[in-house]
């Protein structure tokens, strides 16, 4: 049985979703983020010594890291869904999107996160920050310019490792200058499975446009 050690407000959200469109059974062990500090509780390195989620267990192996997490599951489980056959051009650009969420757009996002309790510290900071997110965010919306999912018609995975950017973006106000952005995050919001694993996965800060 798949575990999916699920951190509040977090990334184990987009996780849920994924097992939802797969129609994967899983279990969820809940873990609380601290009041003050936000940081995830010392439980969680019982699991994994990073202490940190999204972390799932299926049966006695550990699978850490968003995009390896959303991998292995379309792999192991998914029965040839939400992603382009291997070997394929699609595939290639698939993969790119589930590296992308982690290794670039979510950077300026988690600076602003930061810098943001920083107040007037920050402002140095804060025109480099703009720049970096509006850069990515518009790289994003052209690549939804005329589709309703990153790889065209289809929802594949690469959207749900990309969702907790969209998502993100939208907590801080950012989405209104990126119309294409904006609607692909209110189209997945209403799909039937996101709705699923948010009722399962309890409250979500970042649930909004």
């Amino acid at each position: 049985m798949i575990v999916v050690h699920h951190l509040n407000d977090s990334r184990s959200q987009r996780v849920l979703w994924l097992l939802e469109e797969l129609g994967v059974s899983y279990e969820i062990k809940r873990y609380a983020r601290d009041a003050t500090t936000r940081l995830a509780p010392p439980e969680l390195k019982a699991v994994h010594p990073l202490g940190k989620s999204p972390v799932i267990t299926d049966g006695e192996r550990t699978v850490h890291e968003s995009g390896a997490i959303i991998d292995y599951l379309v792999r192991r489980h998914g029965g040839g869904r939400l992603a382009p056959a291997p070997g394929t051009d699609a595939h290639e650009t698939y993969l790119q999107w589930l590296h992308y969420a982690e290794g670039s757009a979510m950077l300026p996002l988690m600076l602003q996160l930061y810098v943001g309790r920083l107040g007037e510290a920050a402002a140095p900071l804060q025109p480099r920050i703009d720049s970096e997110i509006a850069n990515h965010l518009g790289y994003v919306d052209q690549a939804l310019a005329g589709g309703d999912w990153l790889l065209g018609a289809e929802l594949s995975a690469a959207d749900i490792q990309m969702s907790f950017v969209g998502e993100v973006a939208g907590a801080f106000g950012r989405l209104a200058a990126h119309p294409n952005l904006a609607a692909w995050v209110a189209r997945f919001q209403a799909r039937p499975a996101y709705k699923a694993a948010l009722e399962k996965g309890g409250a979500y800060s970042f649930a909004r446009g």
